[in-house]
């Protein structure tokens, strides 16, 4: 087995291998993976800015996707072979939070005990996962794109918070990652065409934008003085955030999706907020919608999910110096390790 180590006290990661396979408890099946993503998220982690299992060292990686490799021996529902995409996150199932399907609000579950930030992820040959958590993935769905069912299950749970989106607004899509240009796709498939604008700082990743053939405005942040119905903040930004909320309308609508620095502050004119009826939303994850992103990852292959034109980039374990280094510098907007 091997595997990525990250020391949270020294912020180090280590390539690591092992000679004995993990053994699957009674609930639990072993995933041999084939890919595994490395979310912005883990960037934040990698540098201390999210919270993570800190009592002993980790192995990161919540978006991942593989093969059944071996069961534990009270699970009858899955065999071995089978493909299948794990949901990083769960809740305890016992408190007022998970009583009311909101499990990722849970303190002893959602993101206080999803896999790959507090328990043992998919950066790694071989994983343990409770049975409850996986998803088989459809005949029809390539194994390479069906990596992005966990990010695309958070838009799809978005989505759900943010619709009505009437075909004709005028949308605001902040930051050209690989967030941005997935909800970019997003509101495309649902029929939004020219109506969307797309605004990202860096140079390289505007060319992205623009290279997505959705006829989508991509422009620097300064050259934007319209305004606009909806905003979505894919880049975790409070100076981003800020100036969206002075480019609503009234009745207008920022989303806050991405993840900032836990110690971001973000400054809003309460007096604004009042007059133009604005709602500022947030989105935390994706309670019970990891089926509708697994259901998207289809309608949005076809067109939507090539790797070269959304600047998704493949490495093998070993290079993960090499991936992390240029998501850093923003030459890629996502990367991928293939195990």
């Amino acid at each position: 087995m091997e595997y990525l180590s990250f020391d949270s006290s020294t912020k180090s990661l280590t390539l690591k291998k092992q000679n004995v396979l993990p053994k699957p408890a009674a609930n639990e099946v072993r995933i041999k993976v084939v890919y595994s993503g490395v979310c912005g998220t883990d960037l934040h982690i990698l540098e201390g800015a999210f919270p993570c299992k800190e009592t002993e060292p980790l192995t990161l990686g919540h978006e991942f996707v593989g093969t059944i490799d071996e069961l534990g021996s009270g699970v009858t529902i899955f065999k071995v072979g089978q493909r299948v995409a794990i949901d990083p996150n769960s809740g305890c199932n016992n408190c007022n939070h998970c009583h009311n399907a909101n499990y990722h609000f849970c303190k002893g579950g959602g993101i206080n005990n999803t896999i790959g930030i507090f328990r043992d992820g998919g950066w790694a040959t071989h994983v343990l996962v409770p049975e409850t958590q996986v998803y088989l993935i459809p005949n029809e769905i390539e194994m390479h794109q069906a990596v992005l069912t966990e990010p695309l299950s958070c838009l799809a749970h978005g989505w759900d918070k943010l619709n009505p989106v009437n075909i004709g607004e005028k949308v605001l899509v902040i930051g050209a990652g690989i967030i941005g240009l997935l909800w970019a796709c997003l509101l495309h498939l649902h029929g939004l065409r020219k109506t969307v604008t797309i605004s990202e700082l860096q140079q390289e990743r505007r060319k992205l934008a623009a290279n997505l053939g959705l006829d989508y405005q991509v422009k620097s942040p300064n050259e934007i003085k319209e305004e606009f119905n909806v905003a979505v903040d894919c880049s975790g930004s409070a100076p981003a955030m800020e100036a969206a909320i002075l480019l609503l309308g009234h009745g207008g609508r920022l989303c806050v999706f991405g993840v900032a620095n836990p110690k971001a502050k973000l400054s809003i004119e309460p007096f604004q907020v009042y007059k133009k009826e604005l709602t500022i939303l947030g989105v935390l994850v994706n309670p019970y919608s990891f089926l509708k992103g697994l259901a998207l990852v289809q309608p949005l292959s076809e067109r939507y999910l090539d790797f070269n034109k959304l600047g998704i980039k493949v490495f093998a374990l070993s290079q993960y110096k090499e991936a992390l280094d240029a998501l850093k510098k923003g030459n890629i907007s996502k990367a991928i390790f293939k195990l």
